[in-house]
């Protein structure tokens, strides 16, 4: 399996992993970096291994050519003594290192792509990285925000729920609409109107209920502040 490939089956899991521990993202994202750079060592050392065979390459076609040199000189040489013999021998050698330092070559032609192109995924992969480390900070400030602001709003709905407010708002009405009432007792004509006593007792009865409706109201405050 090639290093691109692996590095595909290593997105793909971590994409997966980041789903199903959606719960702490900040330590999926922190093990996605991690299993990345990994990765690069992995390119990285693909890298060497290759520039080495290179090197080798290289010196095996320097040495060749000195092979195929030597070769041609002596059969230069024996040419000049008259040993044809000799020199058709020295030829058939010279003719073998040239044959040899073609494929040389050619495999090293191929070699120093390799290495190029390799050099290259590490240059793509390290610039992955980086932005990738960028991406992660800006996550990890957006992850803490949606904390705060999730802190936030459920400090509200805990102090809308239950509603203290409401019930101010609900005590306030009744109190507007007994108001009221009275208001319309008052401009009743004198048959209408209750006796003072009876007045007397409907206002110590409204009261009474108000005041222990305040109480209820007073304790459940109190609760909820104290949650």
């Amino acid at each position: 399996m090639s290093w691109l490939s692996q590095f595909t089956l290593i997105m793909r899991s971590n994409v997966t992993a980041l789903k199903e521990q959606i719960e702490d993202p900040e330590k999926v994202l922190h093990q996605l970096l991690i299993d990345m750079q990994n990765e690069l060592d992995v390119v990285r050392s693909s890298v060497a291994d290759a520039v080495a065979d290179e090197i080798l390459m290289r010196k095996r076609i320097n040495k060749e050519a000195e092979e195929e040199t030597k070769w041609q000189e002596r059969a230069t040489q024996a040419i000049k003594r008259g040993d044809e013999s000799v020199a058709r021998t020295a030829l058939e050698q010279r003719l073998s290192c040239t044959q040899r330092l073609e494929q040389y070559k050619s495999d090293h032609n191929k070699q120093v792509v390799e290495v190029e192109k390799l050099k290259a995924a590490v240059r793509d992969l390290e610039d992955k990285i980086r932005q990738a480390q960028h991406k992660k900070t800006l996550l990890v400030a957006k992850l803490a925000r949606a904390k705060s602001t999730n802190k936030i709003q459920s400090a509200l709905d805990r102090t809308h729920s239950k509603s203290a407010f409401s019930h101010f708002q609900k005590l306030e009405d009744r109190i507007d609409r007994q108001e009221a009432k009275l208001e319309a007792l008052s401009e009743m004509g004198d048959d209408d109107v209750p006796s003072d006593l009876e007045q007397e007792f409907l206002r110590q009865e409204q009261k009474e209920r108000l005041e222990a409706e305040l109480d209820a109201l007073r304790k459940m405050t109190s609760a909820e502040s104290s949650q």
